[in-house]
């Protein structure tokens, strides 16, 4: 089985090469990061630290792309192939392929590679739990990791952004890093701290995450790539499907002039 980290990274690296799709922060989209967020979970205002919405423009051209289109309609997602069918064909899914068949992990044949990756994400509700979100008890969000998803929930009213989240180890966060942790209120429930990409195209995660569960059994890994340090969290469920998965950022290794 394939754990090391420097080859992993290697393969990150490519991913992010080839995300022909990634937004470019203060371009394509802007973000407002505000205070940081209260270590209280109770729904007040105590616990706000911004007042105002998380993400101040999108470039909403990139609905138009197939895999952003896609994404934006889970629940059909969740019923039929159709956003597999669009991830598969992009770059960064066709080298995450390449390189698990050359490690004998994936089948060759795209159909038969489809079908993997169905049985990995949506039929086990992985999918929809890290992209879309769900709720326990009516009252904590759970999964819930997908900048898209933050961005349209947030637009339409559903989420309320309660700032930033930082902890003696974690690097300070800015809006040019491509990772935030947060923590923000969802419908009627509360998401205390969650971690997210912002600004990578919906293949990039997509290949990540499905490289990371077919190439170790561990379940955080440690990459490094472009100037980051990130342990991507992947929990096993039954050892065959996905069950959470989402970045946490270690270090930020700050670009040499």
């Amino acid at each position: 089985m394939i754990e090391s980290d420097r080859e992993l990274s290697a393969m990150v690296q490519e991913l992010w090469d080839n995300d022909v799709n990634r937004l470019t922060p203060g371009k394509d989209y802007r973000i407002s990061l505000q205070g940081k967020a209260g270590g209280s979970v109770a729904m007040n205002d105590n616990s706000d630290g911004a007042g105002y919405p998380l993400f101040t423009f999108v470039d909403e051209n990139i609905f138009k792309k197939e895999t952003f289109l896609e994404i934006v309609t889970p629940e059909e997602v969740a019923e039929n192939h159709k956003f597999l069918d669009s991830i598969i064909q992009t770059s960064t899914m066709k080298i995450a392929h390449k390189y698990l068949v050359e490690n004998n992990l994936s089948p060759k044949d795209d159909t038969q590679f489809k079908k993997q990756l169905y049985r990995i994400w949506p039929d086990s509700s992985g999918f929809e739990h890290v992209f879309v979100g769900e709720t326990r008890g009516g009252r904590t969000v759970i999964g819930f990791h997908n900048w898209i998803q933050l961005y349209l929930q947030e637009k339409l009213g559903h989420v309320d952004y309660k700032g930033y989240s930082v902890d003696a180890n974690s690097p300070q966060p800015d809006e040019n890093k491509h990772i935030l942790a947060l923590q923000f209120s969802w419908k009627n429930g509360i998401k205390p701290k969650g971690s997210i990409f912002i600004g990578v195209s919906p293949e990039f995660e997509f290949a990540l995450y499905t490289l990371c569960f077919l190439t170790s059994p561990n379940e955080r890994v440690k990459v490094q790539f472009n100037f980051y340090d990130v342990e991507i969290v992947c929990h096993h469920y039954n050892q065959k499907h996905i069950g959470t998965t989402y970045p946490v950022l270690l270090k930020y290794r700050k670009p040499t002039k």
